[in-house]
């Protein structure tokens, strides 16, 4: 759980971050080039530490983990800073948990009990609730965006978990973005091309230092405790930590970039937070046998 929570404290400044690169660099651009920003420092990881070639099996897993966290999240959640404020899609990524639970059921075969399903659904109602009200009684273009980048985004953090048993969770992360990183640079370079054609102006520091922080640490760093956290404690139950995150980015999003946070968004946090502390107690039972799920992924 502490791993987890450290996690989350580091994927918590985000959104934020990324609200500030978009501003000047293109969503695709944010999402894909810092993924490939941050294969270098895993590549270089990996050599030192002369890690072994991930196995078939697992490196169709990691194509999902990628896929999930490398590619869907970074992008999706990128677009929805431009309509959104970081606040907002705090709210709106409060959903994740309740996603990541539903995989890991199918992935690692965890087993949640009716409690933790309840209180699960609660918090997530809870986020709807929130998206609704903040949205004038209709969902924006920024949460629907947000709610693409959390459905395929939770996919690879239980994929990443499951994978992280057996490599280790900073090898997860690095292995996933080693093996994506041959196919971002053609589309990353051209991106690049396109945004400096368009806006030859100089890209300012405070831009450079978000993305350095969304590629060093969300994309890198955070997952190490990340990825440890959901293999030691189960998938299910620390997944449900993520809660927390909306009090954070809400608290960063306030505190360092002024944006402006009603009351009512403390309110429906505090409510979402309230559900984490009782899916904590509710039993996740775990059977030793994932392998089906890998099957099942893989067809």
């Amino acid at each position: 759980m502490l791993l987890g929570l450290i996690g989350v404290i580091i994927f918590s400044l985000t959104l934020p971050m990324t609200r500030i690169v978009v501003e000047q660099f293109h969503p695709l651009l944010n999402g894909l080039g810092r993924a490939l920003a941050a294969s270098v420092p895993a590549a270089i990881l990996l050599a030192w530490r002369r890690e072994r070639l991930p196995n078939r099996a697992q490196l169709k897993g990691l194509a999902v983990t990628a896929l999930g966290v490398i590619v869907a999240f970074p992008v999706f959640s990128a677009w929805a800073m431009k309509t959104v404020p970081a606040s907002h899609g705090a709210l709106v990524n409060g959903l994740q948990p309740l996603f990541v639970a539903i995989y890991a059921a199918w992935l690692s075969r965890e087993r949640p009990s009716p409690a933790f399903w309840a209180s699960a659904a609660l918090g997530s109602a809870l986020v709807v609730a929130y998206a609704l009200h903040a949205g004038g009684g209709s969902l924006q273009a920024g949460d629907l965006l947000m709610l693409a980048a959390v459905a395929v985004g939770a996919l690879g953090y239980a994929e990443g978990a499951r994978l992280a048993r057996d490599l280790g969770g900073w090898q997860v992360i690095c292995w996933a973005l080693v093996l994506a990183a041959p196919v971002l640079v053609v589309p990353v370079a051209w991106l690049g091309w396109q945004q400096h054609l368009q806006h030859p102006e100089p890209v300012a520091l405070r831009t450079w230092l978000a993305f350095g922080y969304v590629s060093l640490f969300s994309q890198f760093i955070g997952f190490f405790a990340w990825y440890a956290g959901l293999a030691m404690g189960g998938t299910a139950r620390v997944g449900q930590v993520q809660l927390l995150q909306i009090f954070f980015t809400i608290a960063f999003a306030a505190l360092f970039f002024g944006e402006t946070v009603a009351p009512s968004t403390w309110m429906f946090a505090a409510a979402v937070i309230a559900t984490v502390v009782l899916g904590r107690k509710a039993a996740v039972r775990t059977y030793a046998t994932p392998a089906p799920a890998t099957d099942r992924l893989a067809r």
